[in-house]
């Protein structure tokens, strides 16, 4: 048998390895960004109004000291609140649609279902309308984002491949 021969499944094996899991793709291509690390990540009050790393949605920064259940929430939520969450790696999905927007909703609540679950067995993701995002839907975990008009389920899929990448509390269980 030649060496190639020999050689050949363990590169096969290689191969496949390379591409799992332990590999999240570039989600460049679909608009998904990476901002700098926070100059601080300090807990605040939740009172307080200067949290965030004054990106639109923020990202990463400093945060209110409380989480957010992770479910489907129907009112607006405190951006420093859930800027904790993401720290601990959570991800959160928000819409802007002051008329209602039902179907988008769903659609959100569907992927929600796809990130990870703590150990208490509750999916690590918050889906919130928020009126101030620039986009009618946008996707977020520590340092990364992601806005359109429209839910994109690839996109959304890609996001969660890096769920936990960057988060400095990653892998945290959420109160459901």
């Amino acid at each position: 048998m030649s060496l190639l021969h020999r050689a050949l499944p363990a590169l096969l094996l290689s191969s496949l390895l390379a591409c799992g899991p332990s590999d999240p793709e570039d989600c460049s291509r679909y608009g998904i960004t990476l901002s700098p690390p926070p100059a601080t990540a300090r807990h605040l009050t939740c009172t307080s109004t200067a949290c965030g790393d004054g990106q639109n949605p923020p990202t990463s920064g400093d945060h209110c000291g409380d989480t957010l259940r992770c479910r489907v929430h129907d009112t607006e939520q405190n951006r420093c609140v859930w800027l904790h969450n993401l720290e601990h790696g959570h991800a959160v999905f928000l819409y802007n649609c002051p008329e209602g927007c039902p179907e988008l909703v769903a659609t959100l609540e569907s992927l929600r279902q796809e990130a990870k679950t703590g150990g208490n067995g509750v999916i690590r993701a918050i889906v919130a309308p928020d009126s101030r995002i620039p986009t009618r839907v946008a996707g977020l975990l520590w340092r990364r984002s992601w806005g359109a008009d429209a839910p994109d389920a690839n996109a959304i899929r890609c996001l969660l491949q890096h769920q936990d990448a960057e988060a400095p509390e990653p892998e945290l269980a959420c109160l459901p």
